[in-house]
């Protein structure tokens, strides 16, 4: 049983420092300006890993983010071809939200951009053998710790 000294406090504290990481590693390079905050983006689609087939007023029970702000980023990632919608064949008053049969190009653009830099500058470094140890460290912590899909 491993007794080390990092406390829950500090594992949140840290979940946001790698959050803010991730958001300054994404590219916005022609994006115009949104009110959505990529935030609550990322939470829709962190949301959406968990449930494949959901609803926006479902998203804003699970994720406490007001209906609002979940139906801004589902517009949000519609556009940019993230997520399909459609009626609920059960209930075709509801809308259900999936994810795009193909991989958007803004999708495709954010997976192939790297973290390194934005690592590197959280860090306080350039050494490209430390920023190297850190993308290893945090590519075992998602192995081990992210969401399985399918």
């Amino acid at each position: 049983m491993y007794h080390g000294r990092m406390n829950g406090v500090e594992l949140f504290l840290l979940g946001r420092t790698l959050m803010k990481i991730g958001e300054e590693a994404m590219p916005v390079e022609g994006l115009a300006p949104q009110t959505t905050s990529v935030r609550t983006v990322l939470v829709v689609v962190s949301d959406l890993r968990e449930h494949p087939e959901t609803s926006v007023g479902d998203i804003a029970g699970r994720t406490g983010l007001p209906q609002s702000a979940v139906s801004g980023a589902v517009a949000r990632l519609r556009e940019a071809g993230s997520i399909v919608t459609g009626p609920d064949p059960r209930d075709r008053r509801r809308t259900l939200i999936r994810a795009a049969p193909e991989v958007s190009a803004r999708l495709a653009e954010v997976r192939s951009s790297s973290i390194a830099g934005a690592l590197a500058s959280a860090a306080h470094t350039d050494d490209p053998a430390e920023i190297a140890e850190l993308v290893a460290m945090l590519e075992t912590l998602a192995r081990r710790l992210s969401p399985r899909t399918g």
